[in-house]
């Protein structure tokens, strides 16, 4: 089978093609056929080695697909059973073995494509607004990258919720986006400094939560606008890791939270994978979350959507296609 393997980590020239064996399924393993693999951040943490695996891997976190075969001990799921999953190694390929009780069944009236693109960035929203951080109606927050994948999930997320969003974007077109998708104000940083226009947006008093997928650029700057006792949420670092500091600033900046999650702690537990996936399935299927494709690449061109998602030039979902 086709994948995209990382023999050595490095920039996008680490991605390599290859023709390896399709995977046989362990007793409590599934073999899903690819239909789609999605494009997140943490693929590039990888390639990097900012994230070390042990070498060589096939890289990707998410996707969709069909189960083609299961193991002797899996009961959950059959072969022909649309299936999505994500936090699992090996999705750029075509085939891909996954934990049985790591996979979610896609419901008919989402498509394969939908599913894939918000297995990641979708449950992320999701586990943000409501358990990181759980929005009120009246809270407020301020949403870096708001027209990036995951920041046009999180501002409908918020805007459903009732909490008023501050979304900062670098473009007009994007600024657009972010709008529609329900953000109250929108804050150009390539213009105007967002701290300071942050502040102004408030009165002075600052926003209960920010929602920082950006790091390096951002994370200073961020900690500023917070009311005492708001809370910093560190999810990414798409402009580089966020360097060290002396958490005494968080108490002489008004006694700050500071949390950095990760999805996988979000959804440990098989219940909490099913009730975060089916809620984001059913806001779909209702209409409540509208997915912004914005471009689908062929397998072998794995490089280009690299490239593209780290020049930051991307508004919601890349996918790839085996």
């Amino acid at each position: 089978m086709k994948a995209i393997q990382v023999k050595k980590t490095g920039g996008t020239e680490a991605l390599e093609l290859v023709d390896i064996p399709v995977p046989q399924p362990k007793p409590n393993e599934a073999v899903v056929k690819v239909a789609v693999s999605g494009v997140n951040f943490i693929d590039v943490y990888h390639r990097e080695g900012r994230y070390p695996v042990a070498l060589p891997f096939v890289i990707g976190q998410e996707g969709a697909g069909v189960v083609s075969a299961v193991g002797a001990e899996v009961k959950s799921i059959k072969a022909g059973d649309r299936v999505a999953w994500t936090s699992i190694m090996g999705s750029y390929a075509e085939y891909i073995a996954v934990p049985a009780d790591r996979l979610v069944k896609v419901p008919q009236a989402v498509s394969e494509r939908e599913a894939a693109a918000v297995m990641l960035q979708g449950i992320t929203a999701h586990y943000l607004t409501n358990t990181t951080f759980p929005l009120k109606r009246g809270d407020t927050a301020l949403v870096q990258a708001a027209a990036g994948g995951a920041g046009l999930l999180l501002v409908q997320m918020a805007h459903t919720i009732g909490a008023r969003v501050i979304g900062t974007v670098s473009t007009e077109e994007k600024a657009k986006l972010a709008r529609e998708a329900g953000a109250d104000e929108i804050i150009l940083y390539t213009q105007a400094d967002f701290e300071n226009e942050t502040k102004r947006l408030t009165n002075g008093k600052g926003v209960d939560v920010v929602y920082d997928s950006v790091g390096k650029t951002t994370f200073e700057k961020g900690l500023n606008v917070l009311r005492p006792r708001g809370m910093m949420v560190l999810f990414g670092g798409s402009s580089g890791a966020v360097s060290p500091f002396d958490p005494i600033t968080l108490t002489q900046k008004g006694s700050l939270f500071l949390t950095r999650p990760s999805l996988a702690h979000y959804i440990a537990t098989r219940d909490e994978l099913d009730a975060r996936s089916s809620a984001v399935f059913e806001m779909i299927a209702a209409k409540r979350l509208k997915l912004r494709i914005e471009h689908i690449y062929p397998l072998p061109d794995a490089q280009q959507a690299h490239r593209d998602l780290e020049g930051r030039k991307t508004t919601g979902k890349l996918l790839l296609i085996p």
